[in-house]
């Protein structure tokens, strides 16, 4: 049941806007700043670039994993109560995370962090959906998007701030008073709605299975490492093949899946999200090593390397839109085809970054290729997901997205550093980094590639219909 549609000029729905885009904001900003903050957690706690990798993946384990149930939870039981539950979860976890002694605890608490990212992430945006009138929903919406951007955006300077002039401690501990704030202002101002269709057990086992394969895959890969040839990395590799073969017999066969096979048999759908696999698991692995590469090799701060993120994400707050207007009038093909591959050409100049020229040749040609990039790919990305998927599974297609790109990035981190022979305490070495660099950009560029050519393969030219 839902209450009286919201008016977004008014009181009610600007109060609604700002709790939706506060905790939305509060993932976005975690999730970007947490990784220039790497070099300065393994030097406080005497991590290994595994322990790095589990600081990233964990969080990105539980989120992905667990994403699709977290809708479910809040269309059953109520969007504001599952979101608010999720908000003051995430906050608990960022205490955890604040207080961690060491690498093994961070990562826990990572870990729980990541089940508050799945309860809350899924809600903002349905919140939105469910409550706004339908003429005010897609303004609405555009505003979340633009404002949640903008903690995405400021995330790795701000955390390069924050870490520079006090600690690392602090990119967790902000989050603590900004969910006070949501909590607050939820109870008393958001309406609660829920959908009276949702019925049904819910696919725990699905969830445990797919979490199972993810996990022991990652685990398999960052150990693997270490000690390549070690049984524990045998026996979890063999955990996650078959908990993933047992996923999808699970996913066939049960009766309200968590995710539907059934989508995936339009083509278009599935060459999008084989594309967000790659697209996005490329972005992941040049993330972590541009900013290991600035600061652990070139002796950047953490402010200033996280600087240095900032043009891609201006470029795809900027353009986005216009790419999804463009991509309305010629079709999603080309943007899609050729956004990958300027993405891709601007990972090869980043391979060349080795502070022998200024920031504005090294860093900044290859950033802005980058972001050019991601801006034509977004937008025509997620219209052809959601235009693929009927639409009484909207919302399932934009949650399986969604889980796509967050799996990719976490395979792609945990695979990356083993692939290209960087290891154990190479990350603290110049010399050894360095070495494995240009071969790990390389490796994200040939994805990013690769994402082009699918999406030139499987998209139609078609204009989608609106």
């Amino acid at each position: 049941m839902t209450a009286e549609p919201v008016a977004l000029g008014t009181a009610p729905g600007r109060w609604l806007l700002a709790v939706s885009v506060l905790a939305s904001g509060m993932a976005f900003l975690d999730a970007t700043a947490v990784t220039v903050a790497l070099p300065s957690i393994g030097r406080d706690l005497g991590s290994s670039l595994s322990g790095l990798q589990w600081t990233l993946t964990a969080y990105t384990l539980t989120l992905a994993s667990l994403i699709l149930l977290g809708g479910s939870l809040g269309d059953r039981y109520g969007r504001r109560r599952v979101f608010l539950i999720g908000v003051a979860w995430f906050a608990t976890a960022s205490l955890l995370c604040g207080l961690a002694q060491s690498t093994g605890q961070l990562a826990a608490a990572r870990a729980v962090q990541g089940v508050g990212g799945a309860l809350l992430t899924p809600g903002s945006l349905a919140l939105i959906q469910s409550s706004f009138r339908p003429g005010d929903r897609a303004r609405a919406i555009g505003l979340w998007s633009g404002l949640s951007g903008v903690a995405g955006l400021i995330g790795p300077f701000l955390g390069g701030l924050l870490v520079d002039a006090v600690s690392w401690r602090l990119v967790f501990l902000v989050n603590l008073p900004v969910a006070l704030l949501v909590v607050l202002a939820g109870l008393r101002q958001v309406p609660e709605s829920r959908d009276p269709a949702a019925h049904g057990r819910f696919d725990v086992l699905g969830a445990v299975l797919g979490a199972a394969a993810l996990g022991g895959v990652t685990y398999a890969l960052i150990r693997a490492g270490d000690d390549p040839r070690g049984a524990d990395v045998v026996v979890s590799a063999a955990v996650g093949l078959v908990a993933g073969a047992g996923f999808v017999l699970r996913e066939r066969r049960a009766r309200t899946p968590m995710l539907p096979l059934a989508v995936f048999a339009d083509r278009q759908f599935t060459g999008a999200n084989v594309a967000t696999l790659v697209i996005y698991g490329a972005l992941g692995g040049v993330q972590l090593f541009l900013v290991l590469q600035l600061q652990t090799v070139l002796g950047w701060s953490a402010a200033a390397a996280g600087a240095a993120l900032l043009p891609p994400s201006v470029l795809l707050i900027l353009l986005s839109s216009r790419a999804g207007a463009l991509a309305a009038r010629i079709g999603p093909r080309i943007p899609m085809a050729v956004g990958p591959l300027v993405a891709s050409a601007g990972t090869l100049w980043l391979t060349g970054v080795d502070g022998r020229q200024p920031y504005v040749l090294d860093v900044l040609p290859g950033s802005v290729l980058q972001g050019l990039g991601m801006s034509l790919t977004v937008a025509p990305l997620t219209a052809t997901v959601l235009g693929a998927a009927p639409d009484a599974l909207a919302g399932v297609a934009s949650g399986v997205n969604n889980a796509v790109a967050r799996a990719a990035q976490l395979l792609v981190v945990a695979a990356l550093p083993l692939a290209v022979g960087v290891s154990g305490r190479a990350y603290t070495r110049p010399a050894a980094f360095a070495a494995g660099y240009p071969t790990a950009l390389v490796a994200c560029a040939a994805l990013f590639a690769v994402g082009g050519v699918v999406s030139f393969l499987t998209i139609r030219p078609e204009v989608l219909a609106t």
